[in-house]
């Protein structure tokens, strides 16, 4: 398991005051952290580099149909 101590977290900067979003955490080798924003004391999925990758992916040619 990744500890996960000197996360540092971040939101998107599409994101809107709604409080409907999810924070990133990218600064740790090999692991993506994701958590819920409204939440921040919750859990947190982690990804290894690949599967975040292959998400992102996803999600930019989704937004392309």
């Amino acid at each position: 398991m990744t500890e996960l101590t000197t996360i540092h977290w971040r939101k998107s900067s599409y994101s809107g005051n709604e409080g409907n979003c999810v924070e990133v955490a990218d600064n740790l080798p090999g692991v993506v952290g994701v958590r819920d924003s409204k939440d921040v004391a919750g859990p947190s999925l982690t990804f290894n580099s690949a599967q975040w990758a292959s998400f992102v992916e996803f999600v930019r040619d989704g937004s392309r149909n």
